[in-house]
């Protein structure tokens, strides 16, 4: 029977006028009961949508959406919903892909730049979204989205005054936003202004406004905030509350056995015949004068190192690309067994090292006559790929008190996946260590790597004297000026948890903080006690 033109048109203009009088319930309510009549149009799936997100169902939200995009791929709030849908997934360059088409066909929406900015955010890519929010701003001076957002950016490029600057008009705009004032109580914490920051974190924890992601967030920056003001134990709780939350908010990460892979690779190294590895062929396709992979752990030091290094004329450096993929897919998938790499012939090394330096180039790094640094401290897992590949090229190794490293790891807040998903707890962490180090331990007996190990407490302690000692070994000439690396900070499209730290140069006092917490690291000591003695920790 054919519908009634006529009453669905009726239909949809009622559940447009719930919507704008902020009747969500009743107009999705209608949705629905239309959509289950047989009637399908972009406006009821998004309006549907919105009330399974507003559930917490954002799987069947998303379903929803991507049926509005197919049924008309040019309706601007179907596109920018399942966008935004995507963001809330943790899948931001899926969510980016919706957003550029939306503004391929309609270049001036500043809700629009907004969200692009948000998903390149999600992606680390702050200078990027730098330039979206202030095109948003541009477009939409009251975009408090925008100005909450560039003020995050600052924090991570430790720009706290101009960060304090673009959260307070950002409040102006909307009181109680949660993002500008994590951001506002960032500043405050960089300034020491603690019987301010502390507050601000508490009420969004408490604030009905808050999401479970922004309550997550600011648990975190509390526990920074009473550490900073010597109240050690109640930190530890907030930096625990914090986590627990976010494990609950990534869940389904826990699948992905990050640990259970790390063994297997251990086994695999271990039980492989040295004696069949085939000598690959010469690099291709990169004219490099020098390859360096700087490798260790997350908060071991690697960022201070290539941000150091890369004030040489002669390097470039990216970090934290994923250059080596197509080598993992082909030889590192489980069950692990390092046969068919141990015998890939020229052809597949060949291929694999020219995918290696297409992704470099496509990153925006010209390798040839440089001498090129791949910063990655979890590619240690990929040492028997990297042995493979490239057996000339020489490993930096970065190394840490084992008990400041899976401290700091517990308490910094990094981008998720399912390595990072395991800094979540205590246990996580010390065992994924662990497990690393071993991988690294067993990579370096079983091939011949040209390895230097550099010490974190060395370099805080004698910064030039152990930087001359990496240039050496790396065949670069040493400059001070090098050393003035806080400054070439704010140029940076990346950032990490260090970032914010490093451009206010050179920090000593995170050497030995492990100390304060020991009460609470104690059930964990016995997993880091190989490594406490391998690398000579009292």
């Amino acid at each position: 029977m054919p519908r009634n033109l006529e009453a669905d048109m009726k239909t949809l203009r009622l559940v447009l006028d719930l919507a704008q009088k902020r009747d969500f319930a009743a107009a999705a309510t209608l949705a629905e009961r239309t959509l289950a009549d047989g009637f399908e149009h972009p406006m009821l799936l998004n309006v549907a949508a919105t009330q399974l997100e507003e559930l917490g169902k954002d799987q069947e939200a998303l379903k929803l959406l991507e049926r509005a995009v197919a049924i008309s791929p040019n309706d601007v709030g179907a596109r920018n919903a399942l966008g935004l849908c995507l963001q809330r997934l943790d899948r931001p360059a899926e969510a980016l892909f919706h957003i550029d088409e939306l503004l391929r066909w309609q270049p001036d929406l500043h809700f629009a730049h907004a969200s692009r900015g948000n998903a390149l955010i999600a992606m680390g890519l702050l200078g990027r979204a730098e330039a979206s929010h202030l095109r948003a701003v541009q477009l939409e001076p009251g975009n408090f989205v925008s100005l909450a957002a560039l003020s995050s950016i600052a924090i991570h490029r430790g720009q706290h005054q101009q960060a304090r600057q673009w959260a307070q008009r950002a409040l102006t705009l909307a009181p109680g936003f949660p993002d500008a004032i994590l951001s506002l109580a960032a500043a405050e914490l960089a300034n020491g202004e603690l019987a301010s920051a502390e507050p601000r974190l508490r009420q969004v924890i408490i604030d009905s406004r808050s999401g479970p992601t922004d309550r997550a967030r600011a648990a975190g920056l509390l526990g920074d905030v009473l550490d900073a003001g010597g109240r050690y134990a109640e930190a530890f709780e907030f930096y625990l509350a914090g986590n627990e939350a976010l494990a609950q908010i990534h869940q389904t990460l826990a699948s992905a056995d990050v640990l259970g892979y790390t063994h297997g690779l251990i086994a695999a190294t271990e039980k492989l015949d040295v004696s069949r590895w085939r000598v690959a062929a010469p690099a291709a396709m990169s004219d490099a004068a020098g390859h360096i992979f700087l490798l260790g752990f997350p908060r071991t030091g690697t960022t201070l190192v290539e941000v150091v290094l890369d004030g040489n004329p002669e390097v470039v450096s990216l970090e934290e690309h994923e250059l080596l993929a197509q080598g993992v897919v082909e030889f590192m998938r489980e069950p692990l067994d390092f046969m068919a790499l141990a015998q890939a012939n020229d052809v597949a090394v060949s291929a694999l090292q020219a995918d290696y330096w297409q992704r470099v180039r496509a990153a925006g790094i010209e390798p040839a006559g440089k001498v090129f640094i791949d910063k990655h401290p979890l590619n240690t897992v990929k040492l028997p790929l990297i042995a493979k590949l490239f057996p000339k090229a020489k490993i930096l190794f970065a190394v840490r008190d084992p008990r400041d490293v899976v401290f700091s790891c517990f308490r910094r807040r990094f981008r998720m996946n399912p390595s990072m998903y395991e800094f979540l707890t205590l246990p996580g962490t010390a065992a994924l260590y662990a497990a690393t180090m071993q991988v690294a331990q067993s990579a370096k007996r079983a091939f011949a790597l040209d390895w230097h190990e550099i010490r974190y407490e060395r370099m805080v302690a004698d910064f030039d004297a152990e930087m001359q000692r990496i240039c050496e070994f790396v065949g670069l000439d040493w400059s001070p000026a090098m050393g003035d690396f806080a400054r070439r900070l704010n140029a940076r499209e990346h950032a990490t948890p260090s970032t914010a730290q490093l451009a206010q140069g050179l920090i000593t006092s995170a050497t030995g903080h492990w100390r304060h917490y020991e009460a609470q690291l104690s059930p964990i000591l016995p997993a880091l006690a190989p490594w406490l003695e391998r690398f000579g920790y009292p």
